[in-house]
């Protein structure tokens, strides 16, 4: 797959230009959510639980929030709005007149994906830091890792994206997929202490659980060094795989 990092550049500033315009009405609802989780969550539940994972509930809940506002600050982008961009509005086909290709139509799009992630998991951890959940010398170890989860979400949504035929499919994606994920990733409870054998192995496999494993590392939480590892090598791994199938469906469908 060859990329023009240039070409890959205008697709992103194309949808930069067009975020600019209703920026107010698009961050508000994914900034809020996390923080509203947390308020909820943390005060209400953790008023019950005097610690979780050898801290308050609060603070357990902090890292596992950031990993979600990340996912979900680039799922948004490269489900619905891909989807509209290239099967209504027909997009893509327009920037093929171009000497814009179908692989850098993709790179633009998962750059601005992590763009997102980046600006809702970034802005949350500001909040977490003037909350003092976390220092600022974690919350700064912890800033590279949200545009890594972003990468992860970027990579499942966008090949789910180009697969489907009808923009309906994205309420089982979203309600089935990305939901069982938010509830049973690390994010509430440790997973270790509620669940053993073939369940845990299966949790193993849920890709939200290995960025916020990072992310509750890099809050200062005691993880195995050889666990950390496997979880930057499943990002990059599962990412990597998932762009390279992304890259031969859109070649397809926009060379027809």
């Amino acid at each position: 797959m060859t990329v023009s990092p240039r070409h890959a550049l205008a697709v992103w500033w194309r949808n930069f230009a067009m975020y600019r315009r209703s920026w107010t009405l698009n961050i508000l609802p994914n900034f809020f959510e996390p923080v509203l989780y947390l308020v909820s969550m943390g005060i209400g539940v953790g008023a019950y639980i005097t610690e979780m994972g050898g801290t308050s509930y609060l603070a357990f809940l902090a890292p596992g929030l950031v990993a979600v506002a990340a996912m979900n600050g680039a799922s948004f982008e490269v489900t619905y709005n891909a989807f509209v961009r290239l099967n209504f509005e027909k997009t893509y086909e327009s920037m093929l007149t171009t000497p814009i290709q179908p692989e850098d139509v993709l790179a633009g799009e998962i750059l601005w994906a992590l763009t997102r992630a980046t600006i809702y998991g970034g802005a949350f951890l500001i909040v977490l830091t003037a909350w003092g959940l976390v220092t600022p010398l974690h919350a700064l170890l912890a800033f590279p890792l949200v545009p890594l989860a972003g990468l992860l979400f970027a990579s499942i949504g966008i090949a789910f994206s180009l697969r489907i035929p009808t923009i309906e499919l994205f309420s089982f994606y979203f309600t089935l997929f990305l939901t069982p994920l938010f509830l049973f990733s690390d994010v509430f409870f440790p997973l270790k202490e509620r669940l053993s054998g073939v369940a845990l192995v299966v949790a193993e496999a849920l890709p939200l659980l290995h960025p916020v494993r990072l992310m509750r590392a890099a809050f200062g939480a005691d993880v195995a060094p050889a666990l950390l590892l496997f979880d930057a090598a499943y990002i990059f791994a599962l990412s990597a795989l998932l762009l390279w199938v992304a890259a031969r469906v859109i070649r397809a469908r926009l060379r027809g």
